[in-house]
């Protein structure tokens, strides 16, 4: 199993020149990929963009949404968006799309949320055909253009995945519900007659440094979902065990590739990770 690293581009007061410094960093460290959430109504940074500033100053490391909220976009400019950051990073990037479980960011966005899942369903769809007809922006690197992951587990989540994209994304918790929910994918996948599977991606959250900063900012950034911010908070990766334990897990449940976001800008967490997750 590939490990990843998250940018740390949602975490409020960061450093200005911190997103770019960390991705040279968790480079040279050796992580596989580095990932970025998105968030609308948030003190974040805009995920392409953070992708954009990565590949700028790194050669390998693979740049991965987890996850882009698609029904906020425009289809065809971000699938121009995409493919530029997929030809300037050299064929780099793979994308994570989702519907997003804040409706503010909706409001904020001015777009209504209702139908959202259908759109997203048609959005990937056009994608793949803008990539393919090169009409509009650059021609991505990756044939067809960058590989698509799609998350949830409900019936027309798998549906999605299945027909339009490369692979599924989990949006964290235990190994036991990441495998159940890759199990389904697994299935709806052989049932549209998908040839191969599913490329199958995880993440969860670390904080080594200071537990206390990492906690308050799941708080913080999970409060829409009231009680259940405290859960999320509580499965934050706090210590070298619980992440060695936690990987392991993952790894025996098969995912492919597991990012893990940081909770504190503090850039000594890309070495503190390594030095348990690469040993």
């Amino acid at each position: 199993m590939r490990v990843g690293i998250g940018l740390p581009s949602a975490i409020p007061a960061r450093a200005s020149n911190l997103v770019v410094k960390w991705a040279e960093r968790a480079e040279a460290a050796g992580f596989s990929s580095l990932g970025v959430l998105d968030r609308v109504n948030y003190d974040a940074y805009e995920p392409l963009v953070s992708l954009a500033a990565a590949a700028a100053i790194t050669e390998q490391i693979r740049l991965v949404t987890m996850v882009v909220i698609g029904p906020l976009h425009n289809a065809v400019l971000l699938a121009r968006q995409a493919a530029s950051l997929d030809a300037l990073s050299g064929g780099r990037l793979t994308l994570g799309l989702g519907l997003g479980a804040r409706l503010d960011d909706y409001e904020h966005a001015e777009i209504d949320h209702r139908g959202r899942g259908g759109r997203l369903t048609e959005q990937l769809a056009r994608m793949r055909d803008h990539w393919e007809d090169g009409q509009v922006g650059p021609r991505p690197v990756t044939p067809g253009g960058p590989d698509l992951l799609v998350g949830g587990s409900s019936g027309p989540s798998l549906l999605r995945l299945a027909r339009l994209a490369d692979g599924y994304v989990h949006g964290g918790g235990p190994a036991r519900s990441f495998a159940a929910a890759a199990s389904k994918a697994k299935i709806a996948w052989e049932e549209v007659g998908r040839p191969g599977k599913p490329q199958l991606w995880a993440q969860a959250y670390f904080g080594l440094g200071d537990p206390a900063a990492g906690r308050s900012y799941l708080l913080d950034y999970y409060a829409f979902t009231g009680t259940f911010a405290e859960r999320i908070a509580e499965e934050n990766l706090e210590t070298p065990e619980r992440i060695a334990s936690f990987i392991r897990s993952y790894e025996e449940a098969g995912c492919e590739e597991l990012v893990l976001l940081p909770t504190t800008a503090d850039i000594n967490e890309v070495d503190r990770l390594a030095a348990v997750a690469l040993r």
